[in-house]
């Protein structure tokens, strides 16, 4: 008999799988796997994977121009490296200084921007290099002054060079100089330029004697009154069981004196040749100063603060631009052409120190005149953060307040321990609190940092231009690119 639906009485045929699914099914891969069929990713991972993508490209690309154009300049200068030096001879030494920027405690910061970007060229042309770094504001200030007046004296003849048992090559002042003056100077940053022009200023302006500035603080902290103790009528009945009197200020040793337990810095100073003991016509400013070394000046800017984080994002995917400027400044050094320092006019400089006129050119010197190099990399200081430089001084002035306020109760401690007026509480044997020879040497310490940080500030504030001397207009140059016809051969030494 036959059926109308006969047709649904048998299952439909499955299509024949392939060889590959024929062959995966005996691994024990389920079934529905092999028969899944790929789909899209949805909306958000392609939003996710092209933002993903595009930024991990972004930065691949930028990498690898950095190294490119890192060894395009490496490939310049790599044949200086090959050139043999004589068996007396040293190699080129440049002295680069970095000063701290205002607002960040990583005092290394414009230091590690010329390693990173303009040391790697100086290296494959092997040119050596001298960094001093300034870990406090005011650091670069004091220590080119100090260089400079030690080789006034040395010129002078108020000190004699220090002769080691053995002659080495180089080792002669003259020699010294020499390279010195070949070698450069590379300057990280306006902020280590206005330190090392205010100390370049200072050490051909300021004296010769030889100042100990902790000494020197010491002296003008001695008799300000912070460590005098307050005059205590005696009583008629103060006796202890053994008639020995109460201890008063009459009867006690003064505590001004340092006691040999001080701090070396605040001992009698060693024997050395003070103002009076120098000739006056030796110990005025010269009228001339001697040629210095050209300087590279290389832009730094740092960003600080949540508000320019957008800027530290463009600096992180753009790194080949600081690459090439860090690559093209070592290129000047290297090559050793160089131009007069410009500065702008002496009567731009004629206005006395405390004018507030508006309309005055020299503040600040773009306002009437060209830019010169004073003006070097003055946008950087508009980076600067605000509250930074707004509290800086205030909050200098409010550590020393509240140190000063517990001053008073710590010497009170110390003194009642020493003399024995009072037994020591358990917390005191435990942690001893310090004495006042430990006070004295602790407050010596402070005020030697908090005044040395408001000089520093004076100095890379914003609103006050870079120190001059009508002295350096002759006498100071700067690196320079080279013409575009010109060649490894006829490049010029430092020293011309």
């Amino acid at each position: 008999m036959s059926s109308t639906g006969g047709d649904s009485a048998f299952p439909t045929p499955k299509p024949p799988q392939s060889g590959v699914k024929t062959v995966l099914q005996y691994t024990g891969i389920p079934p529905s796997w092999l028969d899944k069929r790929p789909s899209l990713p949805s909306r958000n991972w392609l939003i996710f994977l092209s933002v993903t993508s595009a930024v991990t490209g972004y930065y691949i690309y930028d990498r690898q121009q950095c190294k490119k154009i890192r060894q395009e300049y490496v490939d310049k200068v790599k044949d200086l490296a090959e050139q043999p030096l004589g068996s007396m001879e040293l190699p080129r030494k440049v002295t680069v200084y970095g000063a701290k920027w205002l607002g960040d405690e990583d005092y290394d910061r414009s230091m590690r921007h010329f390693r990173k970007y303009v040391k790697p060229i100086l290296v494959a042309a092997a040119v050596d290099y001298d960094m001093i770094k300034g870990r406090r504001h005011g650091d670069i200030a004091r220590r080119v002054a100090e260089d400079i007046r030690a080789e006034r004296r040395l010129m002078l003849g108020l000190d004699q060079p220090m002769a080691g048992p053995m002659q080495l090559p180089g080792s002669s002042p003259e020699e010294k100089r020499r390279r010195w003056l070949e070698g450069g100077i590379v300057i990280v940053g306006r902020h280590t330029l206005k330190e090392y022009m205010a100390g370049l200023k200072r050490g051909w302006t300021e004296g010769l004697e030889v100042v100990d500035r902790e000494e020197q603080l010491a002296k003008q902290l001695e008799n300000d009154g912070k460590f005098d103790e307050p005059e205590v009528e005696p009583s008629l009945d103060s006796s202890l069981g053994d008639d020995e009197p109460i201890p008063t200020p009459s009867r006690i040793p003064s505590s001004r004196p340092f006691s040999v337990l001080s701090s070396p810095t605040l001992r009698a100073p060693t024997t050395t040749k003070h103002a009076d003991s120098i000739p006056p016509h030796l110990n005025a400013p010269p009228a001339a100063i001697p040629p210095q070394p050209p300087m590279l000046l290389v832009s730094f800017t740092n960003h600080i603060g949540f508000t320019q984080i957008p800027l530290m994002i463009w600096d992180f995917f753009n790194e080949r631009y600081k690459v090439r400027d860090g690559a093209e400044a070592a290129l000047k050094l290297i090559k050793g052409y160089t131009r007069p320092f410009s500065a702008p006019p002496p009567d731009v400089f004629a206005r006395p120190e405390d004018s507030t006129d508006p309309a005055d050119p020299r503040k600040p010197f773009l306002a009437e005149v060209s830019p010169t190099d004073l003006d070097f990399d003055r946008e950087a200081e508009s980076y600067y953060k605000k509250s930074v430089v707004r509290d800086f001084l205030k909050e200098i002035q409010d550590a020393r307040k509240s140190y000063y306020d517990n001053l008073a109760k710590k010497l009170e401690t110390a003194r009642a321990l020493a003399r024995g007026t009072r037994e020591p509480t358990k917390a005191e044997r435990d942690y001893p609190p310090p004495t006042e020879v430990e006070l004295r040497a602790e407050r010596l310490k402070k005020e030697l940092q908090w005044r040395s940080n408001e000089e520093g500030f004076d100095i890379i504030r914003p609103d006050k231009d870079v120190e001059w001397d009508e002295r350096f207009r002759s006498v100071l140059r700067v690196y320079t690119d080279p013409p575009e016809d010109s060649s490894w051969d006829s490049a010029p030494t430092a020293s011309s």
